[in-house]
């Protein structure tokens, strides 16, 4: 096994991971620093459109792609697949940013 991959058997069945708190009980943000350096995928996806194949292979330098969301509508932004928040596409220093105005709570996030 790779030095950098995680060793199961170093744990029996018998231990748990303490679950941190502070002293009302209430977790807080440096509950999650051994997360912290976790690396996690981050889309913000502008629109999506549907075509078949044919159309697909039709498509060169200078096509149109319409997507199915309109000028100002917000885009999504899924981290490792997951939608977590809403936001809108932004210029930062010559590059396109978003800015999240909606973050999504689900029922599985919780």
């Amino acid at each position: 096994m790779a030095n950098d991959q995680f060793q199961l058997e170093e744990f029996g069945d018998d231990q748990t991971l303490p679950v941190v708190a502070d002293d009302e009980g209430d977790k807080t943000a440096a509950d999650l620093e051994p997360v912290f350096d976790v690396p996690v995928n981050i889309s913000a996806v502008l629109g999506r459109a549907y075509m078949s194949v044919s159309q697909l292979l039709k498509l060169g330098q200078g096509s149109v792609l319409e997507l199915d969301r309109k000028v100002g509508e917000a885009i999504d932004i899924y981290v490792n697949n997951r939608l977590v928040a809403r936001g809108e596409v932004v210029v930062v220093d010559e590059r396109l940013g978003v800015t999240m105005t909606e973050i999504i709570k689900s029922e599985d996030n919780v």
